[in-house]
């Protein structure tokens, strides 16, 4: 299936998110509970989405007995071969709870969830991807990776994101028993400083630090993969043996506040991003976060995922803007 090669699949999940707010004393805020598309793999095909052809980017989506067909069109609208659909109307299309108390995010699964492995792509034409994704447990992402290794002729660029209630000083070992296969590793800021039992609030110092330690567990073949640490507002950084560490700030960053909506699923959109950076720049991993920033500025500007139209001529614009001009103005910024 060569000629239907995509560049990046995700193994993420597709859930339905179901969002209730309240205030930190536990008072209902008044804002209504809402609906919407949710899951990091989601997030990750739309962050690729954004700057790759909807063949280029592959996840599977499965599909219980109450799957909305609002949400049916809402995900064909961004390309149609984009999604693998499983039917099981046995069950219900996977949901999770997302309960805000002030700042704080409580999050639960509502029924049974459906992971996804790498044997589930064989035979599809989502098989032997040039880019891999995945968002889950050091031990799992162990797991992952013994189904990559017996398919021959396939060496995928893996793209590892920790999962955020996995961060912990205990996992650290299973982290690094899994790091020599991994070629980009990308927590968050505070879920760098969480496994690394590093104290304090993120600063760009401490991230720096954070990042170091990391590399030299050994991330990549023979010490060869980088490290991203996706950092907020005060954007991401990478680094890797080869390259210094390189600061890229955030697109919309403390002095744009007002653009910052909702950041469920950024990250996973930014990693969905760098995937893109990657077929455009070579794997120049440094020129993709680029890519992945603008890819996260996308996603926060709304709730739930940017929105995609076109013009007569067949042009793409999200939220009403090119990302290549995106692009641009981020590289003016950085004066690159």
């Amino acid at each position: 299936m060569a000629e239907d090669k995509r560049y990046l699949v995700t193994l993420g999940m597709f859930i339905i998110d179901e969002f209730t707010y309240f205030n930190e004393d536990g008072t209902p805020t008044g804002k209504a509970s809402s609906s919407q598309i949710g899951g990091g793999g989601t997030y990750a095909s739309i962050g690729a989405r954004i700057w790759l052809p909807p063949d280029q980017v592959g996840m599977i989506v499965d599909r219980g007995h109450d799957f909305p067909p609002e949400i049916q069109s809402q995900l064909d609208s961004y390309g149609e071969s984009m999604w693998l659909y499983r039917d099981d109307r046995s069950r219900g299309t996977t949901r999770a709870e997302n309960v805000y108390r002030g700042e704080v995010r409580g999050f639960r699964y509502l029924n049974p969830r459906l992971r996804i492995t790498p044997n589930d792509l064989s035979g599809t034409s989502f098989e032997k991807p040039t880019c891999l994704h995945f968002i889950c447990s050091p031990s799992r992402a162990s797991a992952i990776l013994s189904e990559v290794r017996p398919v021959e002729g396939w060496n995928p660029v893996t793209i590892y994101e920790p999962i955020p209630d996995r961060c912990i000083p205990e996992e650290l070992p299973a982290l690094i028993a899994v790091l020599p296969e991994i070629s980009i590793l990308s927590p968050n800021a505070d879920e760098a400083l969480s496994l690394l039992s590093i104290p304090g609030t993120p600063t760009c110092a401490l991230i720096e630090q954070a990042c170091q330690r990391l590399l030299d567990l050994g991330v990549g073949p023979d010490g060869s993969g980088t490290v991203i640490i996706r950092s907020g507002h005060l954007g991401a950084y990478v680094k890797s043996r080869t390259k210094e560490g390189w600061w890229v700030p955030a697109y919309w960053g403390e002095e744009n506040k007002a653009k910052v909506v909702d950041v469920t699923g950024a990250g996973n959109a930014f990693l969905g991003g760098l995937a893109a950076g990657l077929y455009f720049k070579k794997e120049d991993v440094f020129e993709a976060v680029l890519y992945a920033t603008i890819s996260a500025a996308y996603t926060i500007e709304q709730e739930g995922l940017p929105n995609l139209s076109r013009t007569s001529n067949g042009e793409e614009y999200w939220n009403g803007e090119d990302p290549k001009e995106r692009l641009k103005q981020l590289r003016s910024r950085m004066n690159i």
